[in-house]
């Protein structure tokens, strides 16, 4: 059974005056994906595909280095659509991403949907996994997207108790494709040192 991650940048470089896609990593964020690739947790991927997102990229190319591949880009792999109102305050954010979870199928304030956004980061994978001999793979994305991918992986309605929470990011879930199924909820990245962690059985 190939092995499949998903793994969600670690913390970012915030800054209101740039768009969002555009962030990079923080030194702290930086930090965490090269202890990552020099741990050799990831051991056996053969792919390693990534959103276009600097932030992404940013975490998948030493990530990829480190196992001697190339990293595949996916534009369509980005984060929901927030180019309605860009950059955020906080409070503000956290209030505005609870309703797009909370009302999947509307677009609050602009944003993408969250039910459009499933099924653009589900058709991502879907494509990505289209051959039967795709290997080990690990996908490096978003929380939001991700979030959205674990949800239907789960079988359960889109929600925000299966986000990551606080902390910035930088988390992972292992899942199998066929059939479907979620085999971790998000954990910090850290565990895949640690190779039962990330493939503990996640409860529906």
């Amino acid at each position: 059974m190939a092995r499949l991650l998903y793994l969600s940048h670690p913390q970012v470089r915030i800054d209101p005056a740039q768009d969002v896609p555009s962030w990079s990593l923080s030194p702290e964020g930086a930090a965490r994906v090269a202890a990552l690739a020099a741990r050799g947790a990831l051991a056996g991927i053969t792919r390693v595909v990534s959103s276009a997102e600097v932030k992404a990229l940013e975490t998948a190319r030493p990530l990829a280095a480190s196992l001697g591949c190339t990293v595949e880009i996916r534009p369509r792999m980005h984060e929901n659509d927030r180019s309605a109102t860009g950059f955020l305050p906080p409070a503000e954010f956290e209030a505005v991403a609870d309703r797009f979870f909370a009302e999947p199928q509307t677009s609050v304030r602009g944003w993408e949907t969250a039910a459009a956004a499933q099924a653009r980061i589900l058709s991502e994978v879907a494509a990505c996994l289209s051959d039967e001999t795709c290997g080990d793979v690990l996908f490096v994305g978003h929380g939001g997207v991700g979030t959205l991918l674990l949800c239907a992986l789960l079988g359960v309605p889109i929600s925000r108790a299966y986000d990551q929470g606080p902390g910035g990011g930088g988390n992972v879930f292992a899942f199998r494709w066929q059939p479907r199924q979620a085999l971790s909820r998000w954990q910090p990245m850290e565990t895949l040192a640690a190779p039962s962690a990330a493939s503990q059985e996640a409860p529906a």
